[in-house]
């Protein structure tokens, strides 16, 4: 970065160029500190994300959690039901931080997430009970609840914006299932509006995972060690990315979106997940600058967003017009013996399985907590 840019200069224009700036953590000692607000203030954060692993992160360390657990202790509460409480309490004051980001973006904006117990992701009925609880439990209009996109998961995403509650879906990493996200929104919007319900404060974004897409295909690639694979690393999240943006221009410029916006939907927005560089070889920033274009949201880690905020170099659009591009990358792994599907599949089912161990970790740390109130 030049002597004469500030770190709020390149977050700003990132900004400009239609990129919501969101922080993928939460912790209480953020809310308690002021980090939050101030990241806010200073570096054009506008939404918060989370998930069972930071969850299990931030409780894991520090004293910001022990008054309230003693308590959910001595009321002799379920494990399930204290990490409940501690998580919505968390995620409430943030919604409240953000509050006004959300009110100047018309709702756009200043959401925060919470996802559903992971251990749901394959029973529909349930995640929907639970996103209803959730819902109710942190009671702010600017909250999301996080749903993956698993098979199970799409009617459960349906249903519940038909019910008015807004949802961020999570753990979307192929273009087929991205499809189907969008039409499972699109479904959920319809049906809330032939209810009569007011949609104009329904929302959505669909969490794309990015980095997890290069970590799986590039040892694959380092396996197969030609000159040719090599030469492919590092390209393949960045080109599925891109071909999920122009799957998005599409439905959202067809005939069945523009009778919901007439009706005052927004739109369900892509967002850019897992966007913290696994491979010191690459620019810590590449999962942000080379996915820049109208209308998405960029969730990232401090660390990143500390990065692009440090040493960032925008380049304007740098997905539109890069369609073709990117359907030769995944044809050159496809070449050389990578199957697409077979990636995407896996990384669906370690998506899955890996927040699944985050929450038991999680319950077995709140319940060992939770047992010295108990006694």
């Amino acid at each position: 970065m030049s002597d004469n840019t500030t770190a709020g200069d390149v977050l700003n224009r990132l900004s400009a160029e239609g990129v919501s700036i969101w922080l993928d953590d939460l912790s209480r000692e953020r809310l308690r500190t002021g980090n939050l607000a101030d990241l806010v203030k200073s570096k054009d954060v506008v939404g918060v994300t989370t998930n069972p692993t930071i969850f299990q992160k931030a409780l894991s360390k520090g004293d910001a959690y022990d008054e309230q657990v003693a308590d959910l202790g001595l009321r002799k509460v379920s494990v399930d039901e204290a990490i409940r409480a501690l998580t919505a309490a968390d995620v409430r004051a943030a919604c409240d931080v953000l509050r006004g980001a959300y009110d100047r973006s018309n709702g756009v904006d200043g959401r925060v997430s919470i996802e559903v117990d992971p251990r749901l992701a394959h029973d529909t009925d349930t995640t929907v009970a639970e996103a209803r609880a959730l819902w109710w439990l942190v009671d702010r209009p600017n909250l999301f609840i996080k749903i993956p996109a698993t098979v199970e998961g799409l009617p459960a995403i349906a249903q519940v914006l038909s019910e008015g509650i807004s949802v961020n879906v999570t753990l979307i990493f192929g273009i087929e299932r991205y499809g189907a996200v969008m039409d499972a929104f699109l479904d959920g919007v319809e049906r809330a509006v032939a209810a009569g319900r007011d949609v104009t404060d329904l929302a959505s974004v669909a969490s794309f995972f990015v980095s997890r897409v290069d970590t799986e295909i590039d040892a694959r690639l380092d396996k197969i060690g030609t000159d040719e694979a090599t030469a492919l690393r590092g390209q393949a999240a960045i080109a599925n990315a891109r071909l999920a943006y122009e799957a998005y221009e599409k439905v959202f410029a067809s005939d069945r979106w523009n009778a919901l916006a007439a009706a005052g939907a927004k739109p369900q927005r892509p967002l850019w997940a897992s966007t913290g560089v696994k491979d010191p070889a690459y620019d810590d920033t590449r999962y942000v600058l080379d996915l820049v274009a109208p209308g998405i949201v960029n969730t990232m880690p401090e660390a990143t967003l500390d990065a692009v905020a440090d040493h960032g170099v925008l380049r304007g659009d740098t997905i539109r017009g890069t369609y073709d591009g990117a359907r030769a990358t995944l044809a050159a792994l496809d070449a050389i013996g990578i199957s697409y599907d077979e990636v995407i599949e896996l990384l669906e089912v370690e998506g899955v399985d890996k927040f699944e161990v985050s929450w038991q970790e999680l319950l077995d740390s709140t319940q060992a907590e939770l047992a010295k109130g108990q006694r």
